[in-house]
Parts: C-alpha cells; structure tokens; sequence
C-alpha cells in the first residue's frame, strides 16, 4: 500500500474544499450581489470572522500543499534519500493538525452563525437588528418568520444556504484531516510510501 498516494489523493480533495470555501465567505460578504451592506457594516458579525477565507481556506489549503508535495519526496526528505521515507509522512501530520485547527474555526463559526441568525432591517422597530439571536436556531423552520427581515433581501435564505455549504464544507475537511492524521502515522510508523515493486528516482 502507498501512504503517500493516499495522502496525495487528500491533498487535491482539501485544496478544492478549500477553494470553496473562500468564494463561500466572500458571497456572503455580498448579499444577492450587493457590495453597499458590507461597506456599511451591516453584516452579521459571524460573516466578518473570516472563517472561511482563513479558516476552512488559508490554513487548510497549507496542509492540502504539503499533501500534494509529497509526489516529489516519496523517496526521501525533499530528495535526501538518507532522511529516511517515513519522515515525509510523519511531518505530514503536523500539516493535517494546521487543517484540523483551520477547520475546526470554520465549523464553529457556521454553526454560530446559523443559530444567531443574520443582522438586518426589521418590520419590528425598524431598525438594524439580528432578530433571532435569542432563537438559538429555532428560527431555520420558522419560515413565516423570515420576512421580518426587509434588507437585505432574501437575507435568511442568503445566510442560512451560505453558512451551511460552509458547515458541510468544514466537517469533510475536518475529516479528512483526521484520515490524513492515521495515514501519516502509520506510514512513517510502517515506511510504506513506496512500494517495493515501484521505482523513483529521487
């Protein structure tokens, strides 16, 4: 078995995870396409935490570089032989755990943020207010209740579809992290990475 295939094969699966999840956040910064609610700072507060520009983006597209990388160390330490094979699987765990971190922050955001609900204009006192924060989620199957929110537009739905392709998008990097963690430490523990039937030239 070739740990570092596998780990590779995770590597591309994070960096499109990843990538989705930034335009993700970045949507939500614009409600239906819009860019004057975001200068005007009315946005829910859970959107301005960056958590899935950084969070499920930045600091899991640094394990998903150290994965994919690894097609050109299968045979030792960034090519010193001596270094030893499972070295390259072993460092890919401190890797996994920057994911897991980055991940984790992404996960817990869009839960807060789907329980408190979106920051708007309201029907009730007419002002900008995050209606449903005392919900603690409630809200999501109250749908009669969402037209409360007058601008922006079409707000809950915006925020509640957004925040739970990042939620989804979260917990499979979570996951795979977490399989990438296991790979990592039985391939050093094993020195697998390449087969004995398979040649590199490193």
């Amino acid at each position: 078995m070739c740990f570092g295939r596998c780990t590779r094969c995770v590597g591309y699966k994070l960096l499109i995870l990843a990538l989705l999840c930034i335009v993700s956040n970045i949507l939500l910064y614009f409600p239906n396409g819009e860019t004057r609610f975001a200068s005007e700072h009315h946005l829910s507060k859970y959107v301005e935490c960056l958590h899935g520009i950084l969070g499920g983006g930045f600091l899991v597209l640094i394990p998903a570089a150290v994965f994919i990388g690894l097609h050109n160390d299968c045979c030792g330490c960034v090519g010193h032989e001596d270094c030893g094979k499972s070295c390259v699987m072993l460092s890919s765990v401190l890797a996994a755990f920057v994911g897991i971190l980055g991940s984790g922050y992404c996960i817990i955001i869009s839960a807060l943020g789907l329980s408190q609900g979106p920051y708007c204009f309201t029907t009730v006192g007419r002002n900008w207010i995050s209606p449903f924060t005392e919900s603690s989620g409630g809200y999501l199957l109250e749908y009669n209740k969402w037209s409360q929110c007058q601008e922006p537009r079409n707000i809950v739905q915006w925020n509640v579809t957004l925040f739970s392709i990042l939620l989804v998008l979260g917990g499979i990097e979570f996951i795979l992290c977490s399989i990438q963690i296991i790979n990592g430490i039985l391939g050093g523990i094993c020195g697998l990475c390449c087969s004995r039937q398979e040649t590199y030239v490193c």
